[in-house]
């Protein structure tokens, strides 16, 4: 089953490509308290997505060498 992630477009440079900042919370193995971590994942933008802007992103097979996942819908 592929992955979906929500995250904010922070880059939209490239031409077909996009760099989504996703967020995901994990509790510390020793400290168990919540901490925050960030990812930078690139997508492929078919949908159009501006900076700033939160999609939904899927995991798809790769479509070039860092591109795994493509934008399937714009939430705001």
């Amino acid at each position: 089953m592929p992955q979906v992630k929500i995250g904010t477009v922070l880059s939209d440079k490239m031409k077909k490509t996009i760099v989504v900042k996703v967020e995901m919370k994990t509790k510390h193995p020793l400290y168990k308290k919540i901490i925050t971590r960030f990812k930078k994942i690139k997508a492929r933008n078919d949908l159009g997505a501006k900076v700033g802007q939160t999609v939904k992103i899927t995991e798809t097979s790769p479509i070039a060498k860092n591109v795994n996942f493509k934008v399937t819908e714009v939430i705001k």
